[in-house]
């Protein structure tokens, strides 16, 4: 998965015309870390169907409010440059993750 910031959010997400997974994390975030293991599961399982990338919000504050991401952790869905559906804080598992997925990706 590769990880996103400021630098490059508009070209690795916003300009993308596909389906797009944006995991909202953070170092101090133990169910962000404990999350990330399934987040990478299902990139592998969607593979080719959907772009899965990370952003740190340590690094990238701004960008997360911009998108107005209030917890963590939040995976977000994004589809021509729109967050469509997002899971966060407990609703973030990988089960729901993959619900969110399925309603959009067939």
């Amino acid at each position: 998965m590769i990880s996103v910031d400021n630098e490059n959010f508009q070209e690795k997400v916003l300009d993308v015309k596909t389906y797009v997974i944006v995991d909202y994390w953070h170092e101090a975030c133990a169910p962000c870390r404990a999350l990330m293991p399934d987040v990478e599961e299902l990139e592998k399982k969607y593979e080719g169907k959907i772009q899965f990338v990370k952003v740190n919000t340590a690094k990238a504050r701004r960008l997360a409010i911009s998108q107005k991401v209030l917890g963590l952790p939040t995976i977000a869905l994004y589809q021509n440059g729109e967050k469509i559906d997002e899971v966060t804080k407990d609703e973030a598992i990988k089960n729901n993750i993959e619900k969110m997925i399925q309603k959009y990706v067939h």
